[in-house]
Order: C-alpha cells, then structure tokens, then sequence
C-alpha cells in the first residue's frame, strides 16, 4: 500500500518507526492529541442515513457505504490500554477507527496513481501552503480497499491498519490532513509560526484592553456623592470657562504675532532688498580695489625697480670713468693722455695742450659740484686751448697751452703759460685748502708753495723737462685725491 502527501500528492515512504509501532506507543500519540474541532463537520452524526440520501452520490456509493457503516453499539472507541483510556478525554463523537468520509466520485477518480511520473510537481502544491484545507483526499475508503482477513491478520496488514488509523486519528484531531511529506510539513511550521506570532500579539492587545477596563471599571465603582458630583461639575465647568477664555487670549495673540509677522516679512523683504544692493556695492568696491591693487603693485614693482637703477647709479662713480688719472712710466696720464715732456721721449704739444685741457676741466667740474668759487681766477675750460682769467687787477687771460714753433713770439708765450700753470696751481691750493677745512683727515702728499709742488716747479721756463714734468704728476696726484673725497661723499 501506498502513501501520498495530501497535500503535494506526492509518494511517500514511512518512517521505520510508524510501521513498527507499538499498541502502547500508539494509545499515548492517540491521548496527547486535541479534542476534535467544532469545524470538523464533515464527519457522520446520528443522522448520517438522512444527510447520505439527500446527497447527490451515485447509487453505488451509496450502496457501498451502507455496507460498511457499523452498527450503533459498534461505534465505540477502538480498545485501548488501561493507562491510555485513564487519560482519554470524555467525547461524543464516533472514534477515529469508526469514523468515515464522504468522498464524491470526482475526488475518488482525481487521486493520483503512485506511480513516479504521475505524481503533481511540487511548485503547483506548495502555492497552497497557507490553505491547508480539510476536504483533501485522504486515504483510500473502506469499499476501494482489499479487505484483510479480520479472523487471521497477516502482520504487515495489521501495522498498515496501524499506521491508516494513527494517520485517521491525526486528521481527525486537527485541520490537516495527514500524511505529510517533509517539505508540506516545513511550510506548514512556518505558517503555524507566524499564526502564533500574530495570536500572540492579539493577545497581549485584548490582555492591555482588559486592563484598562478594568481601571476604568474600578474608577467607576468610587461611590461619589451627589454634593461631590456637583462641585465637581462645578469645577469641570469653571475650567472650561478658563480654558475657553485662555484660548480667545490665545486666538488674539495669534493674531498679534501673525501682524508682526506680516510686519517681519515686509521688513525681512526690505533687509533682503537693501543686503542685495550693499552687496552689489560691495563687490564693486571690491573690483576697485582689485584694481587699485593692482596698480599699487605695479607702481611699487617700478619703484623698485627704478630705486635699484638709482642705486646702482648712485654707486657708479662717472668721474672716474670721465677722468681717468694713471700713469705711463714718468708721465701722468689724464684720459691716456701724457702730461710732461722728458728727454728721449718726445711728446707732441697737443697731447700736452689736450692733457692740460682735461685737467682744466676736471678742477673746474670738482669745484662745480662743491660749489666753490675760485678767489681772483675764473677758469675757462676750452678742450686743447683752455684759459685762466684774473678777476682781479688788470683781468688779465693766460693761455693753458704751449707751442713748439721755433720764432721770438713763442719765448712771450712760454711766459703766457707758465703764467697759467702757476694760477691753475693757485686755484688747485684754494681747493685743497677747503677740502682740509672740511675734512682735516684728508692727506696730500705734497705741498703747493707758490710755483711749487713737492719741491718741483711747475714753470717751464728755465727749468729741465724732467722737473716739469714730475711737478705736474704731482698735480694730477693731487686732483686725483679730491676727486675720490668729493665721489666718496665727503662734502654731503
């Protein structure tokens, strides 16, 4: 014999357990189980017959379950052990053994055959596991099954008969029909799970209600008197009066408050309006003063640049680059140009008349920028024909320069030009003298004495090249000097 889930259709294979059940095992499944549930109404009452000729069977159903009905007195609960029927709770209804289902001829030919390939697939079976009904198909009806020989069960008979009437019982007790397969049974589990959640919360909703009623039940059950009611009411209403009253003081605030809202808006408008327009002004200020920035760096970049050029001018000395005093073995040399004449090196007058001319104009430029005044002589200078005129007397002009032509003029010029040496050497003696007086620190090697300088005169006229010409490298020595006090600041 064959089982089928009742509710996927599909085979099953007991448990070893249920096949080798014991008569006590059973009788204590049977006593643990529920009463059977008021919605289990398909089960046959007293008035079976009736209720079975008004259905619309065939006749041969019919027939077939007259046959096996029991008798009334037969309608007993199957035997049980002594301890099992201690426990077995007081019923009138028929005993599952004895209990039967009606099953239309729909439902009889809609059972599925064991065989494997016509068992129902499991998807189409599990999309009613929340809908466990009980008018499944159950095991086959008495009629359809081969009766065993009652006088001389076979034992594999008589545990299948076991095993149907547990799986009877089961049924009967609950709103499953069983048998079960694993997956029916899980799904089930998880459904009665969540049945039990919600019972569970339904339940502690009624347990607060009851609660609450029953406070409210035992505030009711104060016995107040009449005098107590009244001032109570009293009081109820007096605190309605207040409340009403607070509420128009409330509604009249509310409408202050919504005017000055309306005030606030227009007022926050107004803000918003005038924070646009600063910002507005803001931003152009700030593009001014980008500007402005901008400008005021670049100024300060040109500043600096042009405070460097100035520095670097101020620490160039074009004097020297103007004059340049050197040497050239016992010659001095103004500008590379030879001053003096000695025996063996012939020296061109214009080189001498050229030199005398730098040097002229050198005393006049350091005077100049000292701001002296020469006294009696005025210095005029004029390239290679440069000239010293007296200021005082007969005004007389000395020419700073000489000639070489061999006539009776050149002896009275000669004299002309010493004439000049020496006043020139006099102006260069005023100088000095004030250089001194502003800076005593200040050295000269040689001293002016007249025609002098360093015991060397400057005269030409009846005196050797050679002293001439050392007396005027003393004289540029000497320029040479005021020209680097007068470059280095001095007369700041």
């Amino acid at each position: 014999m064959s089982y089928v889930c009742q509710q996927c259709k599909e085979p099953l294979q007991l448990d070893a357990s249920l096949v080798d059940l014991a008569p006590s095992a059973y009788d204590m499944i049977v006593a643990s189980l529920p009463s059977v549930p008021a919605s289990r109404a398909r089960y046959v009452t007293e008035s079976e017959a009736e209720k079975l000729a008004q259905l619309p069977s065939p006749s041969a159903s019919k027939a077939a379950w007259q046959q096996t009905m029991p008798s009334e007195n037969s309608r007993a609960s199957p035997p049980l052990s002594t301890r099992a029927q201690g426990k077995q709770p007081q019923r009138n209804f028929p005993a599952p053994n004895e209990s039967f289902v009606l099953l239309q001829e729909s439902m009889i030919r809609s059972i599925p055959s064991p065989t494997p390939g016509a068992t129902m697939p499991k998807k189409a079976a599990l999309g009613n596991q929340k809908n466990f009904s009980t008018k499944n198909t159950s095991p086959l009806p008495a009629h359809q099954q081969p009766e065993p020989d009652q006088s001389n069960p076979t034992p594999i008979s008589h545990h299948l008969r076991s095993t149907m009437r547990l799986f009877n019982v089961l049924s009967t007790r609950s709103d499953i029909d069983h048998p079960l397969c694993a997956e029916c049974t899980q799904i089930l589990l998880l459904s009665l799970q969540r049945q039990l959640d919600e019972t569970k919360k339904e339940r502690d909703g009624y347990i607060a209600f009851e609660k609450e009623v029953r406070k409210e039940r035992e505030r009711e059950s104060l016995d107040l008197s009449r005098q107590d009611a009244e001032k109570k009411i009293e009081r109820l209403k007096y605190d309605e009066r207040a409340a009403v009253e607070q509420l128009r003081l409330a509604d009249r605030e509310r409408e202050q408050l919504d005017e000055e809202l309306k005030l606030l808006e227009a007022e926050e408008k107004a803000l918003e309006e005038e924070e646009a327009e600063f910002w507005r002004s803001h931003n152009e200020h700030l593009l001014v003063l980008a500007e402005q920035a901008s400008r005021l760096a670049s100024l300060r970049a040109a500043y600096a640049a042009d405070y460097a050029t100035l520095e670097k001018l101020e620490r160039t000395n074009v004097y020297n680059d103007a004059f340049c005093i050197g040497h050239d073995g016992v010659f001095g040399t103004i500008n590379g140009l030879r001053l003096g004449r000695v025996p063996g090196v012939p020296v061109e007058w214009p080189e001498i008349n050229a030199a005398w001319g730098q040097t002229l104009l050198l005393l006049y430029t350091i005077a100049r920028k000292l701001d002296y005044t020469f006294e009696n002589y005025r210095l005029i200078p004029m390239g290679s024909f440069s000239r010293i005129e007296r200021t005082v007397g007969d005004k007389a002009t000395y020419e700073l320069y000489g000639s070489g032509d061999l006539h009776l003029g050149r002896l009275l010029h000669n004299r002309r030009f010493d004439f000049a040496m020496v006043a020139f050497l006099e102006c260069l003696k005023q100088l000095i003298d004030s250089v001194k007086s502003q800076d005593p620190t200040v050295e000269f090697p040689h001293q002016i004495v007249k025609d002098k300088i360093g015991e060397a005169s400057v005269k030409l006229q009846f005196s050797q090249e050679e002293a001439w010409t050392r007396a005027l490298r003393h004289v540029l020595l000497a320029l040479k000097i005021v020209l680097k006090w007068t470059t280095n600041g001095g007369n700041s």
